[in-house]
């Protein structure tokens, strides 16, 4: 977002986030969660593009927040894991754990190219490869990195809201 936008924004209506966009429809098996959900955030591997632009989706202008989304430090609290970068040889076994350790129903979401299909990393010596070859992913958010406004439409997707 452009500061010359923000700051019409600002000025029209003292709010810096944009208005809601209409309710995306909900992902098949989301709603048992009741318009909420609190997120574990796991970077595999990667060069943190992804990460990055998951900390904006969190942050003020995009406000996830305020569609029933909430980060957590534990898997164990979690309703939906969030992984972005290409699983490296030395987090296997603690993505595996993640995922074991989250209640279920659980969804998970790769987030980017990297974690999606191995991205530029994919013939790396450390990379074992995408997410998918070791948990199963719901969600896919494609991008190289994707805009924070995809990563909310996807969490968005898991709430209805």
């Amino acid at each position: 977002m452009s500061v010359t936008r923000l700051t019409s924004l600002i000025r029209r209506s003292g709010r810096i986030a944009e208005p809601a966009p209409p309710a995306p429809a909900l992902f098949p098996g989301a709603g048992i969660f009741g318009g909420s959900i609190q997120v574990r955030f796991i970077n595999a591997g990667g060069c943190n593009d992804c990460a990055q632009e998951v900390s904006s989706a969190f942050g003020p202008v995009y406000d996830v927040e305020r569609y029933g989304v909430r980060l957590v430090a534990s898997p164990r609290h979690a309703d939906v894991l969030l992984i972005c970068g290409s699983v490296t040889r030395n987090m296997i076994e603690p993505l595996r754990r993640t995922v074991v350790a989250t209640p279920t129903p659980r969804f998970v979401i790769a987030v980017g190219d990297c974690a999606i299909t191995g991205g530029v990393f994919a013939a790396g010596y450390g990379v074992a490869g995408p997410v998918s070859d070791f948990v199963p992913v719901d969600l896919a958010v494609p991008g190289t990195p994707p805009e924070p406004a995809d990563i909310v439409a996807a969490l968005r997707r898991m709430t209805g809201r």
